[in-house]
């Protein structure tokens, strides 16, 4: 399966200023991340920043770098204006890897990417969950599939709700009950994410906060890889910083 990642990295960020260029091991986050999206067998890979500093440290590690405008609402739409940019043919697979995933495994990226084709336009990921916090949490997203593996629906909410198992006790997940918490990874086709900018936001990503049902509001597929443990988490605080940072100094 031929791919292409790209890795969306704004330099703004209110909980952790210049995120993106925080040194792990003497590289950049973004450096990082990058050479993550390049093992996962990606044909290319391309850094899209809104920022001349952090074009400087790309080209200073030899990561491919493209600046785009400032004014993208998302990281979706910055990757469709690389994308374009690129000249990718319709059909081309687009691995949206999040700059701030330096310890994302490179599996996950190509299997995420092998499930996008001319009728599922657009992939992502899930993992099972196994403590009722996680379950009952909404900072948690979780995520219900069809028999084929599509999202059905993603929901901050408990889904699906164990009518009877949660009515007897919430301390414990009831036998045989495997929710799934979503994983902030996605895959396109370049014809889908070149259209993905010009579709009408979505009243249930308003309520929810999700942009991923927008896809689902206007009716298209999403696939999804079941995969079946939890990723390492990436990097929003101080403190998931100094996390990663102790991971490179084993």
């Amino acid at each position: 399966m031929s791919f292409i990642a790209i890795i969306p990295a704004r330099l703004a960020s209110t909980r952790l200023p210049n995120k993106p260029l925080a040194d792990i091991g003497g590289k950049p986050m973004v450096v990082r991340t990058a050479e993550q999206a390049l093992a996962s067998g990606a044909s290319r890979i391309m850094v899209a920043t809104d920022h001349a500093d952090i074009v400087a440290a790309c080209e200073a590690h030899q990561i491919p770098v493209c600046l785009t405008r400032a004014d993208h609402p998302s990281g979706t739409d910055r990757i469709a204006e690389v994308a374009a940019r690129m000249a990718l043919p319709e059909d081309a697979v687009i691995v949206n890897v999040q700059g701030d995933e330096p310890l994302i495994a490179p599996a996950l990226i190509a299997a995420t990417a092998a499930l996008v084709n001319a009728s599922v336009p657009m992939a992502t990921a899930a993992h099972p969950l196994h403590l009722p916090d996680d379950v009952f949490n909404p900072n948690v997203v979780k995520v219900v599939l069809d028999k084929q593996g599509k999202a059905l629906y993603f929901s901050r909410a408990t889904i699906p709700w164990h009518r009877d198992g949660f009515a007897q006790d919430r301390t414990q997940l009831p036998e045989a009950y495997q929710p799934l918490r979503h994983i902030g990874l996605y895959a396109y086709r370049n014809d889908f994410l070149q259209n993905y900018p010009k579709l009408a936001i979505s009243p249930l990503e308003q309520i929810e906060a999700l942009e991923q049902l927008r896809v689902l509001w206007h009716g298209y597929a999403i696939a999804v890889h079941v995969t079946d443990s939890s990723p390492a988490a990436g990097v929003d605080t101080a403190e998931d910083l100094e996390r990663v940072r102790a991971f490179f100094r084993k």
